[in-house]
Parts: structure tokens; C-alpha cells; sequence
């Protein structure tokens, strides 16, 4: 029997399904193809090389998913240069104020690069680079960097000197944990120490930091330390449990009654019966063992009946059992349930182990434990299914929430379980499928192939229905139960369904029906603007305006749509235009965004021209200027009022004329006419 056609969209559509539950392209070794039932990415890689299932062979996976979605492929990868990669370096630098390493992880000015493939080729020689280099030793040559392989040597006066630099600034005598060496930059007392031990960077080795101060500062040897007491430490304990209400802990740092001591190194001498201590101990156990604080290595045994105790008085409390993460135990001092839990798995306190504190609580008190859930049927999840159907009208989602008649499982673990293979599913499964095998509900996943054909009768339709032809926000189509024209429109972007791709709703409907696709829409000139605007003030005596609606010589094109290609260079326009701008360049129509300036002066001179003409000052409702075309009073008025047009702003025409000398001496009458009066 013959192996069904495989399509190069389908392909895609399979491998975006797989990047979309993985996060990543599949290769070859990505096993079974869940969406291509009985095939795996291997024999999907194969057919494509060998032409097998109605491909045309030559190509690979790999080779496929880098032409139709820009996946990156191996072989095609651009050649390196000194240069190149300098830049780069360059670029991270100035986001980080370092040098980049191998492990600095993506290039971000080249998709797909990384530092750490960079470096590979710096040292093997791959993609035209000639190999035996590296990152430090470029940087160290073009950048000036340090090259920890080329570090120049130490001496023991360099040191010393280094030494007594810090001792100065601090007060203390570095340790090879004092960190980075101001005076030497880019040198560590670690990395000093460790030359001073090895024999590394020129010194002679067996020796140390401390060693060397010791030897030529006379510092104080930590081999060479006073004895402890066992009262002494007590003493030390009491004072930090009155200083700070704690007792002492390994980590507490340095003991401030005893310069140079820490606990840590207390409990370390305590420990190895170091220092004249006479016996090995812990300072945890030495407080035990005199004031009683509690040890956590000395705890008392724990039975299964007592954490029964505490976890019903738990749930007498809270209302639901405890769990590990539920913090400290109120009926047990010190105790926790992360402690419990722990001591149940690995058999401390007197417990056998291999145990949790769900599994205990499923056992004795019947409380669900998710670790060791029942196991599930086809048949069970069906029953339950029917049941939602019947309450609710529609068939459970993996959102749908809680299972009522399975208190405690939700259908978003039931389809996990099904993809999954758990609980004693197969796997490889969903509720959408189960419901599409055996209750002949929908699968949005396994949905009928589409043609272009098919989905023109169907926009046909929908045009004689409505008088519109569909777009993709158009929502389902009566012609096909099930299916919506967002769903048509993504099957032919991404190619699934049986179509080729690289396409769309509004492109099908262009290039089959002619209708206009707003994103293919023809180029503007300026010529052809200022034809269809001159037709427009010949039909209306007036200018167009960004508002003036549909363009009549111009199906589907409106003078706002051509006002935004203007401003944004849209539609092969250059940009930063506008149609009022266009209309005062090459039409003289005056341009209220581009005004000229307006003084007081030239105001009180149009002023005095009205009153000579009428026999009254001008008001703001007094219409044009006819000194000066295209100006009005009411114009004048809002710049005087708002700053515009070179003006202060904060007053009126009324103000203007009524403080201005010339104006009072025609007498009151005329200033009353213009409103209140500013000295």
C-alpha cells in the first residue's frame, strides 16, 4: 500500500505546530511527528533528501525550514573576519563595559551568532579565519586587553609592596580572599597566592601569601594560633546571646571579643580537637550540651503516629492537611514539615525512609496524593466528558477547569495525561482528538484540507449575502459549520490545510476577485494629489482638507489617507509633508499650521484701518481683515489670547486696543465698547 503525499506546506505547518509546544525548530532527531500521525521528523527528513512521498528530493529539513522560515542553517553561515567580529566586540562592550568571553552566549547584531562559535572559529580555523587564535589574544592585539595567557611575571617586593598598599588603605594584611588588587589591575590575591604556591609568573612555589607575610611583615600566622578553652568559648557564646538575643552559628562571622577569631574557625578547631581543645565536638553541640540550645544534628526521634498528631491538629486549624512547604509546626517547637518530609524520605529520627508525608497522609487519612494519582481509561475520560456535555451544551476544553464528578482532577491534568503518556494512557493523544475519534466533535488540529477554490465560494457567497466581501475579522461561515474566516485567513499565511502559503484572505480576494487589498495599494504622486484637489475646488469652490472624505475621482481613496501618506511617506511619497503644505506650495492656498507672525503694532495699524472705514474699533466677531487677505479678527483675537504666531499670549483684542493711548483719546464711549479697561 502506497505512503500518502507529503507537501512541502505541510511540512512547515507541522514543524510551527512543533516550534510553538517546544520553543524551538525541529531537526531530524526530534522523534515522532505528533501532528503527522505514523511519521517521525527522521522520515519526513528522508523523503525530503530522497524525494520519497511525492517530494522532489535534493532538499533536507534543515534545507526547508531555512527557505521558507529563515531558520538558521550550518552550512550557509556568512565567512569571519578580524574585523567583523571587532565590531561586534566593540558593540558589547559599550552595552556591558566588558570585553566578551566564550560563555557571554548571543551575538545580538547577528541572529543566530554566538561568542562561543566565534571563539571556535578563532581557534580551529573555520569560516575563513586561519585558526590557532582566540577572543583574548584578538582583543589583546586590536583592543589592548589583558590576555590571561600572557600575563607578565610577579617578584616578591612587587608584592610586599602591593601588600603593604593595602594594608595602608584598610588597616588589615590581605588574605587570598581580600579580592581584586587596586594597584594592579586585573590582578587578584588569589591569583597572587596561587603563583606564590605553584611557582607560576617567574616565583620560586611552596610558599603562600600568608606565608610571605609572615616571613617579611611578621603578621600573624593562622598556623601558629593561641589554644581555645572550652570555658572560653562559652564566654564568647554568652556575650553574642546577649548582643544580639541568638546563639552562636558557624556562619556568624567574627567573634568581636576575640580579634581574629570567627566562629567558623571556633567550630572548625572544635571539630578536629585542634588548637588544645581535648575532644571532637561541634560548637552546635557544645551548646547543647551546656546551655541547651537546640541541636539540629541531635534532634529527638520522630514516630509516624506523632506526625499524624501534629498534621490533624494541622488540618483542625487550617482546614486542609499540611504540606512541605506549610513552614513550622505550632505543636512542635523548632520542628517544620519541610524537616518532617525530609526525615520520612531518608530514615533519620528513628523513620525507615522511602516514605513522604503525602504518601503517610494518603495512607492513614485518605487524603489525595498527586504523586500517585489513579490511573485513567479512554472510557472514563469519555463517560466524564458527557457528562459536562449534558450540563453545560459543549464538549470540555483543557481550560474548563475542575472534573465534578472526579473531585480533584481538572481537565487541564486529564490532557496532559493524554499527551503524556501518564496515568496509563499511550500518549501522544489530546481531548480535542479523543472527542473528534468518538463523539465526532471538531478537531481544530485535524481539520479538512482547504483550496482556494472552495474558499471563493465562499467569499462569494458571503458578498451576496452582506454586499461586502470578507475580511478576516468577518467571524464564521454559514457555508461551512465550524469554520471562520480567521482561521481560512491563517491557513493561508502559514501554508497548512493542503495550501501553499505566503498568502492571505485580502491577496486571495485581489488577485481572483479584484478587489483592493489595503496593503498592496497603488503608489502617489504630488501631480496626481494636486489634479484630483484642483477637481475638488472646481465641483465645491473650496480647498480639500484632511476631512473633506472620499476623493470622488479616486475610488477607495480619501483625503485623510492621502493627508497620512503625505506625513509618513507612505505610497512612494517622500514624507514629511502635508496636504496643506502641498496646497500652499504649488496652489497659494493659505496654510493656517504655517501662519506668518502677528506684532501689536501691525494689529493697532489693521485696528485704526477698520475704524476709519466703519467708524468703529474691531471685536473678535468682526470678521476678515481686508488690509490683510486670508486674516480674520477672530484669528487675531485667539493668537493674542493662546501666544500664537510670535504673540505673549494672556490677553485679547478687546485689552490690546483698550490700554493703548491712541485708542482711550477717542473718549470713553468707543474704549466702553471693547470691554474693561488694564492700566
Amino acid at each position: 500500500m502506497a505512503k500518502p503525499v507529503i507537501y512541502i506546506g505541510q511540512i512547515l505547518a507541522w514543524a510551527e505546530l512543533h516550534r510553538r509546544r517546544t520553543g524551538r525548530w525541529p531537526d531530524a532527531l526530534d522523534g515522532r511527528v505528533f501532528d503527522g500521525p505514523g511519521l517521525t521528523w527522521m522520515a519526513v527528513d528522508m523523503a525530503l533528501r530522497k524525494g520519497l512521498r511525492g517530494l522532489p528530493g535534493g532538499q533536507s529539513l534543515a534545507k526547508v525550514l531555512h527557505a521558507f522560515r529563515q531558520k538558521r542553517h550550518l552550512h550557509y553561515l556568512v565567512p569571519l573576519t578580524a574585523e567583523l567580529i571587532l565590531s561586534w566586540a566593540d558593540g558589547y562592550h559599550r552595552r556591558t563595559g566588558a570585553w566578551p568571553i566564550a560563555t557571554s552566549g548571543p551575538i545580538p547584531e547577528v541572529a543566530g551568532e554566538t561568542w562561543s562559535g566565534v571563539e571556535s572559529a578563532l581557534r580551529d580555523g573555520l569560516r575563513t579565519l586561519p585558526g590557532e587564535s582566540s577572543l583574548a589574544r584578538l582583543f589583546a592585539e586590536y583592543r589592548g586587553t589583558r590576555n590571561l595567557g600572557a600575563l607578565p611575571p610577579f617578584t616578591l617586593e612587587q608584592i610586599l609592596a602591593w601588600a603593604d598598599a593595602h594594608h595602608a588603605r584598610t588597616g588589615d594584611w590581605p588574605a587570598r580572599t581580600s579580592g581584586p588588587i587596586p594597584d594592579a589591575p586585573g590582578e587578584t590575591w588569589l591569583t597572587v597566592d596561587s603563583a606564590l604556591y605553584t611557582g607560576g609568573r617567574g616565583l620560586l612555589g611552596d610558599s603562600s601569601l600568608v606565608q610571605l607575610l609572615v616571613e617579611r611583615r611578621g603578621v600573624r600566622n593562622p598556623k601558629a594560633l593561641p589554644p581555645f578553652t572550652l570555658e572560653q568559648i562559652l564566654i564568647w557564646a554568652d556575650a553574642h546571646h546577649a548582643r544580639t538575643g541568638d546563639w552562636p552559628a558557624k556562619a556568624s562571622g567574627p567573634i568581636p571579643d576575640a580579634p581574629g577569631e570567627t566562629w567558623l574557625s571556633v567550630d572548625a578547631a572544635l571539630r578536629r580537637s585542634s588548637r588544645g581543645l581535648p575532644e571532637s565536638i561541634s560548637l552546635a553541640q557544645l551548646l547543647a550540651e551546656h546551655r541547651g540550645v537546640r541541636n539540629r544534628k541531635g534532634l529527638p526521634p520522630l514516630t509516624r503516629e506523632q506526625i499524624l498528631v501534629w498534621a490533624d491538629a494541622h488540618h483542625a486549624r487550617a482546614g486542609d492537611w499540611p504540606a512541605k512547604t506549610s513552614g513550622p509546626i505550632p505543636d512542635a517547637p523548632g520542628e517544620t514539615w519541610a524537616a518532617v518530609d525530609a526525615a520520612l524520605a531518608t530514615g533519620c529520627r528513628g523513620l525507615t525512609g522511602g516514605e513522604t508525608l503525602p504518601r503517610l497522609l494518603a495512607e492513614y487519612r485518605g487524603v489525595r496524593n498527586h504523586m500517585a494519582l489513579d490511573r485513567l481509561t479512554p472510557a472514563q475520560i469519555l463517560v466524564w466528558a458527557d457528562a459536562h456535555h449534558a450540563r453545560a451544551g459543549d464538549w470540555p476544553t483543557r481550560v474548563a477547569g475542575p472534573i465534578p464528578d472526579a473531585p480533584g482532577e481538572t481537565w487541564a491534568a486529564v490532557d496532559a495525561a493524554l499527551a503524556n503518556g501518564r496515568r496509563g494512557l499511550p500518549g501522544g493523544e489530546s481531548l480535542a482528538r479523543l472527542f473528534a475519534e468518538h463523539r465526532g466533535r471538531r478537531n481544530r488540529v485535524g481539520c479538512p484540507r482547504l483550496t482556494p477554490d472552495q474558499i471563493l465560494a465562499w467569499a462569494d457567497a458571503h458578498h451576496a449575502r452582506t454586499g461586502d466581501w470578507p475580511a478576516r475579522t468577518s467571524g464564521p461561515i454559514p457555508e461551512a459549520p465550524g469554520e471562520t474566516w480567521l482561521t481560512v485567513d491563517r491557513a493561508l499565511y502559514t501554508g497548512s490545510r493542503g495550501l501553499l502559503g505566503d498568502s492571505s484572505l485580502t491577496q486571495l480576494l485581489a488577485e481572483r476577485r479584484g478587489i483592493r487589498n489595503p496593503k498592496a495599494l497603488p503608489p502617489f504622486t504630488h501631480e496626481q494629489i494636486l489634479a484630483w484637489a484642483d477637481a475638488h475646488h472646481a465641483r465645491t469652490g473650496r480647498w480639500p482638507v484632511r476631512t473633506s472624505g472620499p476623493i470622488p475621482d479616486a475610488p477607495g481613496e480619501t483625503w485623510l489617507t492621502v493627508d497620512a501618506a503625505l506625513a509618513m511617506g507612505r505610497r512612494g511619497l517622500p514624507g514629511g509633508e502635508s496636504l496643506a503644505r502641498l496646497l500652499a506650495r504649488h496652489r497659494g492656498r493659505r496654510n493656517h499650521m504655517d501662519c506668518p507672525g502677528l506684532t501689536p503694532d501691525q494689529i493697532l495699524a489693521w485696528a485704526a484701518a477698520h475704524r476709519t472705514r466703519t467708524g468703529h474699533w474691531p471685536k473678535h466677531d468682526s470678521g476678515a481683515i481686508l488690509d490683510a487677505p486670508g486674516e480674520t479678527w477672530s484669528a487675531v483675537n485667539t493668537a493674542l489670547s493662546a501666544g500664537l504666531r510670535g504673540l505673549a499670549g494672556g490677553t485679547s483684542l478687546a485689552k490690546l486696543l483698550a490700554r493703548h493711548p491712541e485708542v482711550r483719546s477717542q473718549g470713553a464711549a468707543d474704549v466702553s465698547e471693547l470691554g474693561p479697561r488694564e492700566d
